[in-house]
């Protein structure tokens, strides 16, 4: 807010249990005491302390070398000796270190878009407005030292605690006062025999007993439920949801909740990749929903919850690496090309840091050490890398609170929605519930071709239950046919298809894995292995069981987790965590853990922690070697769960476009109205599987592309520059009276305010009106002159 919302009288209301400071040179005392009226300063900081009371308002000193506020300590202390109002001794900070004001300088030129050398901007007329030490902070209230003593005595009267990790987690409603785990233990029972029949395996009760009990162990039980049941509505009202995302598939709670839709067992998915009952975290279920509908499922949480727990969660963007050179070489007033060679010289990649890029490419590091000038336009620029730029609302996180929000963490207004003010990663060390509602384009394509079969052939798709062994499905994606397929239509991943020829879901999940930075590598040895199984080695039989899937190949999280497991013998919970440590290149964690893989560990007393391999009939060499490699494929390993989700959706893509092409396309063309590109490829498409096309007709085209006799009609939103909102004035006219008879019949129905000559110049050029036997060149040279002159017969008759 850039006004004050809280006046005198909501301060006295509200005053008890705060200490108050008189604040910076902006505070209103001292504002008084520059403007030459000691005595309205003296009347407001008795006032200041009435509100507050006694000892509980203090008089705000700084030391710094900016020339106002000396005169403003001069009259605070004066003030103190009259009122008896205590100081205190505070420290202005704009920022970190002393060396750092320039970069500040730098900063704030940035921000009001000005050149350093310019005089006519916003700029500190100090440079020691940093955090400084204790001993400076001394020195400089040498000579007032209760100033600096009453900061112990504010600090000790204050309390505050932050409580990290511990849950506030919202109690599910359940019916009739149940008790919530045996709740949940009953609707996942209901889901086991819908899932796999009332003689399911005593395997599959003995997965879901132990995740049910680590759940109840880790304090989990209602967030559940909360989670299977905004799932439920978002089912029970026809919102698509998808089949899973990220490591909740490795769940069979989660499956037999209906939550995710991807059998564990069959996949050999982990429990411990998405929950560790070894390491104390939050849970992560991002759920996918239809992108057209997904604010009905937030909206519901929002009723159930209240407005006042729940709350859409900020994220900032901040000055990566090549954006920050760039702003940085601006303010400076470095001629742009310069500047631009530079920015280019760091590799556009995630994750990407100036030093990395300076250590990469000799080129830049050369420039940075002989160039003084770019040596400060890198030093700087390395000094404001990273830092926020901007602040958005993120677009699919939501929290939900036990309490109310502002319990825990401050709220604020961006844009049209309540935000909290601390990012994702702090919510979830304050223990918050947070929530991904991600919106898929795809799951929208599957809801209309569905729907569209539907309409047609009077023929229901069970997108859960479809069968994901159809060799007819891998033959098209082999052949290359995988335009509009989710993941797969890229020109290289189709051509990975091509080489790959998979043949059953697994290649799928391993194509999808494997297509990325990193394990592209393994990519000629995959295809290699699975065109030649006979050729596969295995460096230890018990690694035949984990890697047979992936054709002897590495390709999973989860793979490294078995291995340590079944080779060393860890807990699947420490498994994990060595999966963890490994991918993130933890040398002093690696060096122990490589120790424990091989030899084995015992606690003090000399019991068996873990065998380690050799205890398990591996040698030592061999055992050295598959730690090698574990050591460097984990860094790039890909979440099998997530990827087997990603997999799912695109057979379910690829089924359609075999079985419903035209349903399918029209659907596809549908997602992508605003989107010229997408459309021209996907009308190419239909064209090369035999779709034909029809022309958008002012009389026979819809707002979106529509299924008409096995061929697609042209939808006229389509049409570039006809506008959505005109279109759908467009079609509500022809079907609440009837169509048009003629050019001049349409000019004469249609409001021109909502429907404007730019509109009908494109809907005459795209053949909009072909029908109506008019040549295009001719209505548009006489198409301004007809609406012109009924506009005028209709502003006459008025």
């Amino acid at each position: 807010y850039y006004k004050p919302r809280i006046d005198m009288e909501v301060l006295r209301k509200y005053s008890e249990g705060i200490i108050a400071l008189s604040g910076c040179l902006s505070g209103n005392i001292p504002i008084a005491i520059l403007q030459g009226n000691y005595e309205k300063a003296k009347s407001l900081a008795l006032e200041y302390r009435d509100v507050f009371g006694v000892n509980n308002f203090y008089l705000e000193l700084q030391m710094n070398n900016i020339e106002d506020q000396n005169l403003v300590n001069q009259n605070l202390i004066k003030l103190s000796r009259e009122t008896g109002i205590p100081l205190v001794a505070t420290n202005d900070i704009h920022y970190l270190r002393k060396e750092d004001a320039r970069a500040h300088d730098i900063l704030l030129c940035i921000q009001t878009g000005k050149k350093i050398h310019e005089e006519d901007r916003m700029k500190f007329n100090a440079d020691d407005v940093y955090l400084k030490s204790p001993d400076e902070m001394y020195e400089s209230f040498r000579n007032i030292p209760e100033a600096l003593e009453n900061t112990v005595k504010i600090a000790e009267r204050c309390n505050v605690e932050l409580e990290f990790n511990k849950l506030h987690l919202p109690e599910y409603n359940v019916p009739g006062n149940q008790d919530h785990f045996q709740y949940l233990k009953s609707l996942c029972m209901d889901g086991m025999i819908k899932r796999y029949g009332s003689n399911y395996s005593s395997d599959k009760q003995k997965r879901l007993d132990y995740e049910l009990s680590v759940i109840k162990e880790m304090g989990y039980v209602d967030y559940f439920l909360i989670v299977w049941d905004f799932i439920k509505f978002a089912k029970d009202n026809g919102i698509m949801v998808g089949p899973g995302r990220g490591s909740g598939a490795g769940s069979i709670v989660a499956y037999c909740l209906g939550i995710t839709n991807i059998d564990p067992l069959r996949f050999n998915l982990l429990f411990e990749r998405f929950l560790n009952p070894e390491r104390i975290s939050m849970p992560d279920l991002d759920i996918y929903f239809c992108y057209e509908r997904r604010q009905e499922v937030i909206d519901y949480v929002v009723k159930k919850y209240g407005t006042d727990r729940v709350a859409q969660i900020i994220t900032f963007g901040t000055m990566a690496a090549r954006a920050v050179i760039r702003d940085v070489g601006r303010a400076m007033d470095i001629p742009y090309g310069q500047v631009d060679a530079i920015a280019k010289m760091i590799p556009f990649r995630i994750g990407m840091t100036i030093n990395k890029a300076i250590e990469i490419n000799p080129e830049l590091r050369d420039i940075y050490d002989n160039d003084e000038d770019i040596k400060e336009l890198i030093n700087t620029s390395k000094i404001l890398e990273g830092m926020p730029r901007h602040s958005s609302t993120h677009a699919a996180g939501v929290v939900i609170s036990k309490e109310p929000i502002v319990e825990y963490v401050p709220l604020q207004k961006n844009d049209e929605n309540i935000t909290t003010q601390f990012s994702m990663g702090n919510l979830e060390e304050l223990g918050l519930l947070k929530m991904d509602f991600l919106g898929l384009r795809t799951l929208t394509v599957l809801r209309d071709a569905a729907e569209t079969i539907w309409k047609i052939h009077g023929k229901i798709i069970d997108y859960d239950n479809m069968i994901l062994d159809d060799a007819n499905i891998y033959k098209m994606i082999s052949e290359g046919k995988t335009t509009g397929l989710f993941q797969l239509e890229s020109s290289g991943m189709t051509q990975f298809m091509k080489e790959l020829k998979p043949s059953c879901i697994e290649d799928i999940i391993a194509g999808i894995s494997l297509y990325r930075p990193g394990p592209m590598d393994q990519i000629p040895r995959y295809i290699k292995n699975k065109n030649n199984p006979d050729m596969v080695k295995y460096d230890h039989p018990l690694l035949e069981e984990i890697l047979n899937v992936t054709y002897g190949c590495m390709v999973y999280q989860e793979q490294v987790m078995q291995i340590v497991r079944s080779l060393a013998g860890y807990s699947m919970g420490r498994a994990d965590l060595v999966r963890r440590a490994m991918s993130k290149k933890k040398a002093d964690i690696m060096k122990e853990e490589r120790q424990n893989f091989i030899y084995g560990k015992t606690d003090e007393k000399g019991n068996v922690v873990i065998e380690g391999a050799i205890r398990r009939g591996v040698d030592e060499k061999t055992a050295n070697k598959i730690f090698d490699e574990m050591m460097d494929f984990a860094s790039y390993a890909f979440n099998k769960s997530h990827a087997a989700a990603y997999a799912v959706i695109a057979y379910q893509t690829a089924w359609l476009k075999y079985y419903y092409p035209t349903e399918f396309m029209a659907a596809l063309l549908n997602s992508y109205l605003g989107n010229t590109d997408k459309i021209s490829r996907y009308i190419a498409e239909c064209k090369a599987m035999g779709i034909e096309i029809l022309p958008p007709d002012i009389n026979e085209s819809d707002v979106k592309f529509s299924v008409v006799n096995g061929k697609i009609r042209f939808g006229m939103a389509a049409v570039k520059n006809a506008g959505e909102h005109a279109v759908i004035e467009i079609i509500r006219e022809r079907k609440k009276n009837k169509e048009f008879n003629s050019f001049i019949d349409f000019c004469e129905r249609i409001n021109l305010r909502d429907v404007n000559k730019k509109c009908i110049e494109s809907l005459i050029k795209c053949g909009a009106f072909d029908s109506m036997g008019i040549y295009r060149s001719k209505l548009l040279t006489v198409f301004e002159k007809v609406i012109d002159r009924i506009h005028e017969t209709k502003r006459k008759n008025i």
